[in-house]
This record gives C-alpha cells, sequence and structure tokens, in this order.
C-alpha cells in the first residue's frame, strides 16, 4: 500500500491504456532503428508498476535521451548522447558508508536483476525552467538505507559521482567551473521519503549513458540538478554536505533547491515552465511551475516551520 496519495493528474495528461501499452510494446523497436539510446548497454529490466506510477503521459523517449544536463559528457543538451558512446557503466560497485553500522557494498549487475525494481512516473523540472515526465524503474533509496542501518547520528546522506575523465570529456576542462567529481546531498529524512528513487533505467530499460547510467537519484519534488548520476558512493553524515551546484554558485543553488514557483532564480522566473516534447504554433508549450513540483502533498510536512525563500 502507497503511505501518500499520487497528486492526481488532468485529464489532459492521461494515457488511454490501450496507447500506452502499445507504445510500451514499440519502444524496443524504435530504438533500434533510429538510435534513441546508447543502445549498447540497454538491456530490458523485469520492473513492476510502483505506488507513484498512476496517470502522467511520458515525455518522448527520443527528448529524454537526447536533451539532457549532464557536464561530464559536454555543456549542450545534445553533448551527453553524442559524446557518452565510450563511458562503460558495468561492472559497477555502489557503496553505502559513513554512519552506518552495516556499510554496504553493491554489485549493480545484481542489483539489475533485483525483483524490487519499480516503474515510477514522476515529473521532472529542471531549475533552467524546463519540464519532462519520465518514466523511471529503479528502487527506493530508503531499501538500501535501512539495509546499511543508519547510525542515530546521521542527520545527512551525501552522494558522489564518478571520476573518470579518461571517458567523461567534460571532466578535462569543458567546464572549468565545476570540482569533479559531482557532488550532491540530501537531508537523511528527505532521503527515506517514499518518492526518492534510485533510478537503474527508464522505459523499462537498463538507464542510457546519457541519462546517468548505471544509477542515478531521482527527487521529484527538486530541481534536476539534485539528481546526481554515474553514483558511485554514498556516504551517510552528521552534517550538511557540501555540494557542486551551491559551492559554485551559492546565491543561485541552494542546498534544498525545492520546485517554487514562487522564488525566481536570479536571472530567469519560475513561476512556469517550457514542456520538452510538446508542440504548439509558438514552439513548445508553456505551463505553470506547481509547488514542490506536484508532490506537496508527500513532501510538505517536510519543511514545516523554514522559511522556503532562504532555505532554498
Amino acid at each position: 500500500m502507497a503511505l501518500f496519495r499520487y497528486p492526481r493528474p488532468l485529464p489532459s495528461e492521461i494515457t488511454p491504456r490501450e496507447m500506452y501499452l502499445s507504445r510500451r510494446g514499440l519502444i524496443g523497436g524504435a530504438a533500434a532503428l533510429t538510435g534513441l539510446a546508447t543502445a549498447a548497454h540497454a538491456t530490458t529490466l523485469q520492473t513492476r508498476p510502483g505506488p507513484y506510477s498512476a496517470g502522467l503521459t511520458p515525455t518522448p523517449h527520443e527528448d529524454v535521451t537526447h536533451y539532457n544536463n549532464f557536464y561530464e559528457f559536454g555543456m549542450g543538451k545534445a553533448d551527453p548522447s553524442a559524446n557518452a558512446q565510450g563511458f562503460h557503466p558495468l561492472p559497477w560497485t555502489l557503496e553505502i558508508t559513513g554512519l552506518v553500522r552495516r556499510p554496504v557494498r553493491l554489485d549493480v549487475e545484481q542489483l539489475l536483476r533485483s525483483p524490487a525494481i519499480e516503474e515510477r512516473i514522476y515529473r521532472m523540472r529542471c531549475v533552467e525552467a524546463w519540464s519532462m515526465v519520465i518514466p523511471w524503474d529503479g528502487i527506493p533509496l530508503a531499501t538500501l538505507l535501512k539495509d546499511a542501518d543508519p547510525d542515530p547520528r546521521a542527520t545527512h546522506v551525501a552522494f558522489e559521482s564518478v571520476l573518470r575523465p579518461s571517458e567523461m570529456p567534460g571532466q578535462n576542462g569543458g567546464f572549468s567551473g565545476i570540482q569533479w567529481p559531482y557532488v550532491e546531498g540530501l537531508r537523511l529524512d528527505e532521503a527515506m521519503n517514499p518518492l526518492t528513487l534510485l533510478a537503474l533505467g527508464i522505459y523499462g530499460e537498463t538507464l542510457p549513458n546519457q541519462n546517468g547510467a548505471p544509477v542515478r537519484l531521482v527527487v521529484p519534488w527538486k530541481y534536476g540538478f539534485k539528481g546526481i548520476k554515474s553514483i558511485q558512493r554514498i556516504r551517510l553524515l552528521d552534517h550538511e554536505p557540501s555540494t557542486t551546484w551551491n559551492r559554485l554558485a551559492a546565491d543561485e543553488y541552494g542546498f534544498y533547491a525545492n520546485v517554487n514557483p514562487q522564488v525566481d532564480h536570479p536571472r530567469w522566473s519560475q513561476a512556469t515552465e517550457r514542456v520538452i516534447g510538446s508542440h504548439s504554433l509558438f514552439g513548445a508549450t508553456r505551463q505553470p511551475t506547481l509547488m514542490f513540483n506536484g508532490y506537496g502533498e508527500q513532501v510538505a510536512d517536510l519543511y514545516r516551520g523554514m522559511d522556503l525563500r532562504k532555505d532554498f
């Protein structure tokens, strides 16, 4: 049973069942014909519907896999799909250490065969004011953290991406302001929230390289830069960890990064968003941005009493 009700979708967001099932059946063939993913590594996952997988119409597969921010592979939106072909996501080990009673060392190839993988169709809102809807396949982060048995002193969770400049051209000075590897963090209660997911795939297949293979973080009520990709290390701490964008520009990218249409980025409004994959006479559709990206029912209590303009 789900602990929370899923945000109610608009009628226009709901895909007819027969169309959705037909789309899933065609994904493999379409990808092979049009080169939609880094297909050399894509394999089908054994997934089951998760408690948050109802209602939202996914963004077209080509947009999800070809419109990305992944600065390890370049600054442009098309750079990751073009430059990630030489990245090797397997074999891969994921460590959970720090303030835990049972440190965990996971073989991701075994994790990819887990019967616990769920499909979660989530909204994704980028801090740059564009959005997608992505059908992720993964395991709730809380499941793995509980296996590690957090120490009572733990208050935060730190994430670290891979450092592999031989395969990630962006780590060779493509954006010199970033100190590699990419790092991110959450409060422990945010990490344990049922919505927080360690994603292993999209559209029922393993993650393409450009989408963060083999394992990435998905926190759907936060801006997309919190979703660190190609994670190698997770550490539980008793303090707030440093994060890549916060240390690069703290006045623009706060630690919390909750989607909030009432708090603008210093250089643009966050009140609306451009919907990737939509089309109209004037280009992509714009729609109002939802507080907590529409997940307020599940997460608003985490921030009760906080000043969300100060703790942005």
